[in-house]
Protein backbone atom coordinates (compact mmCIF):
# COMPACT_ATOMS: atom_id res chain seq x y z
CA UNK A 1 0.00 0.00 0.00
CA UNK A 2 1.51 3.10 -1.22
CA UNK A 3 2.25 6.44 1.13
CA UNK A 4 0.03 8.33 -0.94
CA UNK A 5 -2.78 5.81 -0.93
CA UNK A 6 -3.07 5.84 2.95
CA UNK A 7 -3.11 9.59 2.75
CA UNK A 8 -5.75 10.03 -0.01
CA UNK A 9 -9.48 10.26 0.97
CA UNK A 10 -11.20 8.41 -1.77
CA UNK A 11 -14.93 8.92 -2.54
CA UNK A 12 -17.29 6.38 -4.31
CA UNK A 13 -20.23 9.04 -5.59
CA UNK A 14 -20.99 12.58 -6.47
CA UNK A 15 -24.12 13.08 -5.23
CA UNK A 16 -25.13 15.35 -2.08
CA UNK A 17 -23.43 13.40 0.39
CA UNK A 18 -20.23 12.72 -1.49
CA UNK A 19 -19.73 16.17 -2.90
CA UNK A 20 -20.18 17.53 0.76
CA UNK A 21 -17.75 15.06 2.20
CA UNK A 22 -15.34 15.87 -0.40
CA UNK A 23 -15.31 19.34 0.75
CA UNK A 24 -15.00 19.28 4.12
CA UNK A 25 -12.22 17.06 4.10
CA UNK A 26 -10.29 19.10 1.10
CA UNK A 27 -11.07 22.14 3.43
CA UNK A 28 -9.02 19.99 6.03
CA UNK A 29 -5.65 19.62 4.06
CA UNK A 30 -6.64 16.19 2.77
CA UNK A 31 -6.30 14.78 -0.56
CA UNK A 32 -9.25 13.64 -1.61
CA UNK A 33 -10.62 11.69 -5.08
CA UNK A 34 -13.79 11.47 -6.31
CA UNK A 35 -15.06 8.07 -7.79
CA UNK A 36 -18.24 9.08 -10.04
CA UNK A 37 -19.70 6.70 -12.54
CA UNK A 38 -21.65 9.01 -14.70
CA UNK A 39 -21.86 9.89 -17.21
CA UNK A 40 -19.47 7.04 -18.49
CA UNK A 41 -22.15 4.71 -16.76
CA UNK A 42 -25.94 6.23 -16.25
CA UNK A 43 -28.59 5.72 -14.14
CA UNK A 44 -32.02 5.97 -15.28
CA UNK A 45 -33.43 9.09 -13.43
CA UNK A 46 -29.87 11.36 -13.75
CA UNK A 47 -29.95 13.20 -16.49
CA UNK A 48 -26.40 14.98 -16.79
CA UNK A 49 -22.56 14.46 -15.31
CA UNK A 50 -23.02 16.84 -13.00
CA UNK A 51 -22.10 16.08 -9.23
CA UNK A 52 -24.90 17.04 -7.04
CA UNK A 53 -27.37 16.42 -9.67
CA UNK A 54 -31.16 16.93 -8.00
CA UNK A 55 -33.28 14.30 -9.43
CA UNK A 56 -36.34 13.95 -7.33
CA UNK A 57 -37.77 17.49 -6.16
CA UNK A 58 -36.22 21.01 -5.87
CA UNK A 59 -36.76 21.28 -2.52
CA UNK A 60 -34.92 21.42 0.67
CA UNK A 61 -37.96 21.82 2.77
CA UNK A 62 -38.51 23.85 5.68
CA UNK A 63 -35.54 27.05 6.18
CA UNK A 64 -36.74 27.83 9.49
CA UNK A 65 -34.07 26.99 12.05
CA UNK A 66 -36.27 27.52 15.10
CA UNK A 67 -39.13 25.55 14.76
CA UNK A 68 -37.97 23.20 12.45
CA UNK A 69 -35.35 20.19 12.34
CA UNK A 70 -34.86 20.13 8.73
CA UNK A 71 -34.66 23.76 9.07
CA UNK A 72 -31.70 23.36 11.57
CA UNK A 73 -29.95 21.17 9.83
CA UNK A 74 -29.57 24.41 7.21
CA UNK A 75 -27.90 26.20 10.48
CA UNK A 76 -25.35 23.55 11.11
CA UNK A 77 -24.15 23.02 7.99
CA UNK A 78 -23.76 26.85 7.07
CA UNK A 79 -22.46 26.89 10.19
CA UNK A 80 -19.95 24.70 9.46
CA UNK A 81 -18.74 26.34 5.63
CA UNK A 82 -21.14 23.34 3.86
CA UNK A 83 -20.83 23.78 0.23
CA UNK A 84 -24.15 22.18 -0.93
CA UNK A 85 -26.04 24.83 1.61
CA UNK A 86 -23.61 27.44 0.02
CA UNK A 87 -24.67 26.48 -3.42
CA UNK A 88 -28.46 26.56 -2.30
CA UNK A 89 -28.56 30.02 -1.21
CA UNK A 90 -26.88 31.31 -4.31
CA UNK A 91 -29.25 29.50 -6.55
CA UNK A 92 -32.59 29.65 -4.18
CA UNK A 93 -35.82 30.22 -5.72
CA UNK A 94 -39.34 31.66 -4.02
CA UNK A 95 -40.91 29.23 -1.79
CA UNK A 96 -42.47 30.63 0.78
CA UNK A 97 -40.62 29.40 3.87
CA UNK A 98 -38.91 26.50 2.50
CA UNK A 99 -35.83 26.70 0.70
CA UNK A 100 -35.99 25.95 -3.24
CA UNK A 101 -33.36 25.36 -5.90
CA UNK A 102 -32.55 26.00 -9.39
CA UNK A 103 -31.42 22.49 -9.90
CA UNK A 104 -29.48 22.74 -12.98
CA UNK A 105 -27.82 26.00 -11.96
CA UNK A 106 -26.89 24.51 -8.55
CA UNK A 107 -25.45 21.46 -10.10
CA UNK A 108 -23.23 23.18 -12.23
CA UNK A 109 -21.88 25.13 -9.39
CA UNK A 110 -20.96 22.52 -7.49
CA UNK A 111 -19.15 20.26 -9.78
CA UNK A 112 -17.28 24.01 -10.31
CA UNK A 113 -16.05 24.67 -7.20
CA UNK A 114 -14.46 20.70 -6.31
CA UNK A 115 -13.02 20.96 -9.65
CA UNK A 116 -11.53 24.19 -9.08
CA UNK A 117 -10.52 22.88 -5.21
CA UNK A 118 -6.75 22.52 -5.20
CA UNK A 119 -7.31 18.99 -2.67
CA UNK A 120 -9.83 17.39 -4.98
CA UNK A 121 -9.62 15.50 -8.33
CA UNK A 122 -12.15 13.98 -10.09
CA UNK A 123 -12.33 10.15 -12.20
CA UNK A 124 -15.33 8.53 -13.63
CA UNK A 125 -16.19 5.23 -13.57
CA UNK A 126 -17.78 2.77 -11.70
CA UNK A 127 -16.11 0.99 -8.31
CA UNK A 128 -17.64 -2.47 -8.50
CA UNK A 129 -15.67 -4.06 -5.46
CA UNK A 130 -15.17 -2.89 -1.80
CA UNK A 131 -11.41 -1.47 -1.49
CA UNK A 132 -8.94 -3.78 0.66
CA UNK A 133 -7.46 -0.58 2.28
CA UNK A 134 -6.99 3.13 2.12
CA UNK A 135 -9.39 5.46 3.38
CA UNK A 136 -12.71 5.49 1.55
CA UNK A 137 -16.26 6.91 2.02
CA UNK A 138 -19.26 5.33 0.26
CA UNK A 139 -21.70 7.98 -1.10
CA UNK A 140 -23.89 6.37 -3.54
CA UNK A 141 -27.19 6.84 -2.87
CA UNK A 142 -30.30 5.44 -3.49
CA UNK A 143 -29.14 3.94 -7.05
CA UNK A 144 -26.24 2.15 -6.24
CA UNK A 145 -24.87 0.23 -9.09
CA UNK A 146 -25.66 -3.54 -8.92
CA UNK A 147 -22.40 -4.76 -8.83
CA UNK A 148 -20.89 -2.61 -5.75
CA UNK A 149 -24.90 -3.46 -4.24
CA UNK A 150 -23.69 -7.01 -4.60
CA UNK A 151 -20.21 -6.47 -3.24
CA UNK A 152 -21.37 -4.75 0.08
CA UNK A 153 -24.09 -7.93 0.35
CA UNK A 154 -21.84 -10.61 -0.04
CA UNK A 155 -19.36 -8.40 2.98
CA UNK A 156 -22.38 -7.93 5.37
CA UNK A 157 -24.03 -11.09 4.86
CA UNK A 158 -27.38 -8.91 4.73
CA UNK A 159 -29.96 -8.64 2.08
CA UNK A 160 -29.72 -4.92 0.67
CA UNK A 161 -32.87 -3.05 2.15
CA UNK A 162 -35.11 -1.38 -1.03
CA UNK A 163 -37.50 0.83 -0.93
CA UNK A 164 -39.67 2.59 -3.71
CA UNK A 165 -38.93 6.17 -4.29
CA UNK A 166 -41.46 7.49 -6.79
CA UNK A 167 -40.53 11.33 -8.76
CA UNK A 168 -42.96 14.23 -9.49
CA UNK A 169 -43.72 15.27 -13.04
CA UNK A 170 -42.74 18.77 -13.94
CA UNK A 171 -45.02 20.88 -16.30
CA UNK A 172 -44.40 23.45 -18.70
CA UNK A 173 -45.44 26.95 -16.97
CA UNK A 174 -47.17 28.14 -20.36
CA UNK A 175 -49.52 25.57 -20.51
CA UNK A 176 -51.01 26.26 -17.14
CA UNK A 177 -54.60 27.91 -17.68
CA UNK A 178 -53.82 31.10 -15.35
CA UNK A 179 -57.78 31.93 -15.47
CA UNK A 180 -58.05 29.21 -12.92
CA UNK A 181 -54.72 28.44 -11.37
CA UNK A 182 -53.60 31.80 -9.12
CA UNK A 183 -50.11 32.20 -7.36
CA UNK A 184 -50.07 31.84 -3.36
CA UNK A 185 -47.82 29.95 -1.19
CA UNK A 186 -49.74 28.65 1.82
CA UNK A 187 -51.22 31.35 4.44
CA UNK A 188 -48.94 33.95 2.59
CA UNK A 189 -46.05 32.57 3.96
CA UNK A 190 -42.18 34.46 2.84
CA UNK A 191 -41.08 37.59 3.31
CA UNK A 192 -41.10 39.00 0.05
CA UNK A 193 -44.18 39.26 -2.74
CA UNK A 194 -42.39 36.67 -4.61
CA UNK A 195 -41.98 34.05 -1.88
CA UNK A 196 -45.73 34.75 -0.75
CA UNK A 197 -46.51 34.28 -4.66
CA UNK A 198 -44.09 30.90 -5.09
CA UNK A 199 -46.82 28.46 -5.64
CA UNK A 200 -49.10 27.91 -8.62
CA UNK A 201 -52.80 26.74 -6.95
CA UNK A 202 -55.36 24.73 -9.07
CA UNK A 203 -58.64 24.48 -7.15
CA UNK A 204 -61.47 21.33 -7.50
CA UNK A 205 -64.76 21.10 -6.50
CA UNK A 206 -66.09 17.98 -4.62
CA UNK A 207 -67.35 16.28 -8.07
CA UNK A 208 -63.77 17.35 -9.66
CA UNK A 209 -61.63 15.53 -6.71
CA UNK A 210 -64.22 12.58 -6.43
CA UNK A 211 -63.81 12.07 -10.27
CA UNK A 212 -60.07 12.57 -9.97
CA UNK A 213 -59.74 10.02 -6.90
CA UNK A 214 -61.45 7.06 -9.50
CA UNK A 215 -59.36 7.73 -12.62
CA UNK A 216 -56.18 7.53 -10.17
CA UNK A 217 -57.55 4.63 -8.61
CA UNK A 218 -58.10 2.95 -11.80
CA UNK A 219 -55.11 4.01 -13.64
CA UNK A 220 -52.23 1.37 -14.87
CA UNK A 221 -49.65 1.30 -12.35
CA UNK A 222 -45.88 0.26 -13.18
CA UNK A 223 -45.34 -3.36 -12.70
CA UNK A 224 -42.59 -4.52 -10.09
CA UNK A 225 -40.38 -6.86 -11.21
CA UNK A 226 -39.98 -10.53 -9.67
CA UNK A 227 -38.53 -10.33 -6.15
CA UNK A 228 -39.41 -6.91 -5.46
CA UNK A 229 -41.44 -5.43 -3.14
CA UNK A 230 -43.72 -2.17 -2.90
CA UNK A 231 -41.91 -1.18 0.47
CA UNK A 232 -43.02 2.37 0.43
CA UNK A 233 -41.20 4.97 2.42
CA UNK A 234 -43.77 7.16 3.68
CA UNK A 235 -42.15 10.58 3.25
CA UNK A 236 -42.19 9.76 -0.43
CA UNK A 237 -45.55 7.69 -1.22
CA UNK A 238 -47.31 7.60 -4.52
CA UNK A 239 -50.11 9.49 -4.79
CA UNK A 240 -52.20 6.48 -6.17
CA UNK A 241 -51.29 4.32 -2.81
CA UNK A 242 -52.14 7.17 -0.65
CA UNK A 243 -55.42 7.13 -2.51
CA UNK A 244 -55.81 3.56 -1.85
CA UNK A 245 -55.37 4.06 1.94
CA UNK A 246 -58.75 6.22 1.52
CA UNK A 247 -60.25 8.42 -1.00
CA UNK A 248 -59.98 11.63 1.61
CA UNK A 249 -55.83 10.81 2.39
CA UNK A 250 -55.04 13.20 -0.58
CA UNK A 251 -57.28 15.51 0.77
CA UNK A 252 -55.35 16.10 3.88
CA UNK A 253 -52.18 15.36 2.54
CA UNK A 254 -50.55 17.09 -0.33
CA UNK A 255 -54.26 18.32 -1.89
CA UNK A 256 -55.17 19.70 1.72
CA UNK A 257 -57.17 23.50 0.58
CA UNK A 258 -56.15 25.38 4.10
CA UNK A 259 -54.51 28.74 3.91
CA UNK A 260 -55.29 29.29 0.31
CA UNK A 261 -57.79 31.77 -1.42
CA UNK A 262 -58.82 31.58 -5.06
CA UNK A 263 -58.30 34.96 -6.49
CA UNK A 264 -60.80 34.14 -9.14
CA UNK A 265 -63.14 33.88 -6.75
CA UNK A 266 -62.87 34.58 -3.39
CA UNK A 267 -65.93 33.12 -2.43
CA UNK A 268 -65.69 29.98 -3.16
CA UNK A 269 -63.59 27.47 -0.61
CA UNK A 270 -62.18 24.95 -2.64
CA UNK A 271 -62.79 21.50 -1.79
CA UNK A 272 -58.89 20.16 -2.72
CA UNK A 273 -56.41 22.23 -4.12
CA UNK A 274 -53.13 20.91 -6.21
CA UNK A 275 -49.80 23.13 -5.87
CA UNK A 276 -47.12 23.55 -8.02
CA UNK A 277 -44.04 25.26 -7.07
CA UNK A 278 -41.12 26.80 -9.11
CA UNK A 279 -38.69 24.66 -10.19
CA UNK A 280 -36.13 26.75 -12.14
CA UNK A 281 -35.00 30.31 -12.04
CA UNK A 282 -36.99 31.53 -15.23
CA UNK A 283 -40.20 30.46 -13.77
CA UNK A 284 -40.92 27.97 -17.62
CA UNK A 285 -41.00 24.85 -15.20
CA UNK A 286 -43.26 23.56 -11.96
CA UNK A 287 -43.03 20.26 -10.50
CA UNK A 288 -46.52 19.02 -9.39
CA UNK A 289 -46.23 18.98 -5.05
CA UNK A 290 -46.37 15.58 -3.34
CA UNK A 291 -47.61 14.24 -6.52
CA UNK A 292 -44.76 11.26 -6.40
CA UNK A 293 -46.28 8.44 -8.51
CA UNK A 294 -46.17 4.77 -10.24
CA UNK A 295 -48.59 5.51 -13.11
CA UNK A 296 -47.40 4.46 -16.30
CA UNK A 297 -47.09 7.55 -18.39
CA UNK A 298 -49.98 7.58 -20.76
CA UNK A 299 -52.15 7.17 -17.66
CA UNK A 300 -50.57 10.27 -15.92
CA UNK A 301 -50.82 12.83 -18.94
CA UNK A 302 -54.32 11.42 -18.57
CA UNK A 303 -55.07 11.64 -15.20
CA UNK A 304 -53.22 15.33 -14.37
CA UNK A 305 -54.76 16.52 -16.96
CA UNK A 306 -58.30 16.41 -15.06
CA UNK A 307 -56.98 18.87 -12.41
CA UNK A 308 -58.45 22.09 -13.16
CA UNK A 309 -55.46 24.61 -15.14
CA UNK A 310 -53.51 21.58 -16.37
CA UNK A 311 -56.01 20.76 -19.11
CA UNK A 312 -54.15 21.44 -21.58
CA UNK A 313 -50.57 20.41 -19.71
CA UNK A 314 -47.20 20.23 -21.08
CA UNK A 315 -45.45 17.78 -19.12
CA UNK A 316 -41.39 18.77 -19.26
CA UNK A 317 -41.01 15.53 -17.41
CA UNK A 318 -43.54 12.73 -16.27
CA UNK A 319 -43.56 10.92 -12.70
CA UNK A 320 -41.13 7.65 -12.51
CA UNK A 321 -40.16 5.34 -10.16
CA UNK A 322 -37.14 3.33 -9.18
CA UNK A 323 -35.33 1.14 -6.21
CA UNK A 324 -33.77 2.35 -3.89
CA UNK A 325 -31.07 1.09 -1.73
CA UNK A 326 -29.58 1.19 1.70
CA UNK A 327 -27.62 -1.02 4.16
CA UNK A 328 -28.84 -1.48 7.77
CA UNK A 329 -26.75 1.07 9.96
CA UNK A 330 -28.04 0.36 12.89
CA UNK A 331 -25.94 -2.96 12.68
CA UNK A 332 -23.37 -2.49 10.46
CA UNK A 333 -21.56 0.93 11.17
CA UNK A 334 -20.28 2.28 14.16
CA UNK A 335 -20.51 5.48 15.54
CA UNK A 336 -17.43 6.87 13.11
CA UNK A 337 -20.20 5.64 10.32
CA UNK A 338 -17.40 2.84 9.41
CA UNK A 339 -18.48 -0.33 8.53
CA UNK A 340 -17.70 -2.46 11.26
CA UNK A 341 -16.29 -5.40 9.06
CA UNK A 342 -13.88 -2.78 7.59
CA UNK A 343 -13.34 0.35 9.37
CA UNK A 344 -10.96 1.56 6.47
CA UNK A 345 -14.82 2.25 4.74
CA UNK A 346 -17.37 4.68 5.58
CA UNK A 347 -20.92 4.65 4.64
CA UNK A 348 -22.86 8.75 3.71
CA UNK A 349 -25.48 9.74 2.20
CA UNK A 350 -29.24 7.79 1.51
CA UNK A 351 -27.25 4.80 1.37
CA UNK A 352 -26.87 4.60 5.40
CA UNK A 353 -30.93 4.98 5.43
CA UNK A 354 -31.07 8.84 6.04
CA UNK A 355 -34.17 10.41 3.83
CA UNK A 356 -34.01 13.98 1.74
CA UNK A 357 -31.29 15.88 0.42
CA UNK A 358 -30.32 17.80 3.32
CA UNK A 359 -29.61 14.82 5.28
CA UNK A 360 -27.65 12.98 2.98
CA UNK A 361 -25.55 16.02 2.45
CA UNK A 362 -25.50 16.31 6.46
CA UNK A 363 -24.06 12.89 6.55
CA UNK A 364 -21.46 13.94 3.70
CA UNK A 365 -20.56 16.55 5.99
CA UNK A 366 -20.05 14.47 9.09
CA UNK A 367 -18.22 11.44 7.58
CA UNK A 368 -15.95 13.71 5.41
CA UNK A 369 -14.85 15.70 8.37
CA UNK A 370 -14.57 12.37 10.78
CA UNK A 371 -11.99 10.56 7.68
CA UNK A 372 -10.05 13.44 7.00
CA UNK A 373 -9.31 13.65 10.73
CA UNK A 374 -8.40 10.18 10.55
CA UNK A 375 -5.78 10.52 8.05
CA UNK A 376 -4.76 13.69 9.84
CA UNK A 377 -3.62 11.56 13.09
CA UNK A 378 -6.61 14.45 15.33
CA UNK A 379 -9.38 12.45 16.94
CA UNK A 380 -12.36 13.52 16.20
CA UNK A 381 -15.84 12.81 18.08
CA UNK A 382 -18.82 12.17 16.38
CA UNK A 383 -21.47 15.23 16.17
CA UNK A 384 -22.82 16.09 19.62
CA UNK A 385 -26.32 14.03 20.00
CA UNK A 386 -28.25 16.91 20.88
CA UNK A 387 -27.55 18.73 17.46
CA UNK A 388 -29.45 17.93 14.40
CA UNK A 389 -26.89 16.34 12.73
CA UNK A 390 -25.90 14.28 16.15
CA UNK A 391 -29.32 12.90 16.39
CA UNK A 392 -29.59 11.76 13.02
CA UNK A 393 -25.66 10.04 13.03
CA UNK A 394 -27.01 8.67 16.43
CA UNK A 395 -30.76 6.97 14.38
CA UNK A 396 -29.03 5.66 12.16
CA UNK A 397 -25.75 4.40 13.80
CA UNK A 398 -27.60 2.80 16.87
CA UNK A 399 -31.05 4.70 17.92
CA UNK A 400 -32.82 3.12 15.71
CA UNK A 401 -34.26 -0.61 15.99
CA UNK A 402 -32.09 -2.75 13.29
CA UNK A 403 -35.23 -5.46 12.74
CA UNK A 404 -37.79 -2.45 11.80
CA UNK A 405 -35.30 -0.18 9.98
CA UNK A 406 -36.71 2.28 7.19
CA UNK A 407 -35.11 5.43 5.66
CA UNK A 408 -35.68 8.41 7.88
CA UNK A 409 -35.54 12.21 7.84
CA UNK A 410 -34.37 14.36 10.38
CA UNK A 411 -37.36 15.21 12.84
CA UNK A 412 -37.72 16.70 16.80
CA UNK A 413 -38.79 13.03 17.58
CA UNK A 414 -34.84 12.48 17.22
CA UNK A 415 -33.93 14.27 19.68
CA UNK A 416 -33.51 14.36 23.85
CA UNK A 417 -36.44 15.82 26.05
CA UNK A 418 -35.53 19.01 27.43
CA UNK A 419 -36.17 18.78 31.29
CA UNK A 420 -39.13 21.20 32.56
CA UNK A 421 -40.77 21.63 29.29
CA UNK A 422 -44.40 20.93 28.61
CA UNK A 423 -44.80 17.90 26.39
CA UNK A 424 -48.28 17.80 23.66
CA UNK A 425 -49.32 20.50 20.76
CA UNK A 426 -49.40 23.05 23.44
CA UNK A 427 -46.33 23.40 24.55
CA UNK A 428 -44.70 22.87 20.57
CA UNK A 429 -43.62 26.04 19.78
CA UNK A 430 -41.52 26.40 23.28
CA UNK A 431 -40.02 22.97 23.23
CA UNK A 432 -38.72 23.39 19.90
CA UNK A 433 -36.96 26.59 20.00
CA UNK A 434 -35.60 24.88 23.41
CA UNK A 435 -34.05 22.17 21.06
CA UNK A 436 -32.74 24.66 18.14
CA UNK A 437 -30.84 26.81 21.31
CA UNK A 438 -29.59 23.64 22.70
CA UNK A 439 -28.31 22.29 18.94
CA UNK A 440 -26.65 25.37 17.71
CA UNK A 441 -24.74 25.99 21.33
CA UNK A 442 -23.63 22.23 20.97
CA UNK A 443 -23.22 22.40 17.04
CA UNK A 444 -20.93 25.58 17.60
CA UNK A 445 -18.91 24.15 20.55
CA UNK A 446 -18.36 21.22 17.86
CA UNK A 447 -17.37 23.02 15.41
CA UNK A 448 -15.13 25.71 17.81
CA UNK A 449 -12.98 22.50 19.46
CA UNK A 450 -11.99 21.14 15.88
CA UNK A 451 -10.67 25.26 14.98
CA UNK A 452 -8.66 24.88 18.26
CA UNK A 453 -7.11 21.62 17.24
CA UNK A 454 -5.73 22.96 14.05
CA UNK A 455 -4.09 25.76 14.82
Amino acid sequence: MSACMTQTLHIIGGGMAGSEAAWQAANMGVQVVIHEMRPKVETFAHRTGHLAEMVCSNSFRSDDDEQNAVGLLHWEMRAADGLIMAKADEHRLPAGGALAVDRDPFAESVTEALMAHPNVTVEYGEITELPSDGHWIIATGPLTSTSLGAAIQAETGADRLAFFDAIAPIVYAESIDMDVAWLQSRYDKGETEEERKAYLNCPMTKDQYEAFIDALLAADKTEFHEGETAGYFDGCLPIEVMAERGRETLRFGPMKPVGLTNVHKPDDKPYAVVQLRRDNALGTLYNIVGFQTKMKYGAQSEVFKMIPGLENASFARLGGIHRNTFINSPTLLDDQMRLKSRPNIRFAGQVTGVEGYVESAAMGLLAGRLAAAEILGTALETAPQNTAMGALVHHITGGAEAKTFQPMNVNFGLFQPVDGLKGGRRGRKDRYKAYTDRAKSDWQAWLDAQTKVDA
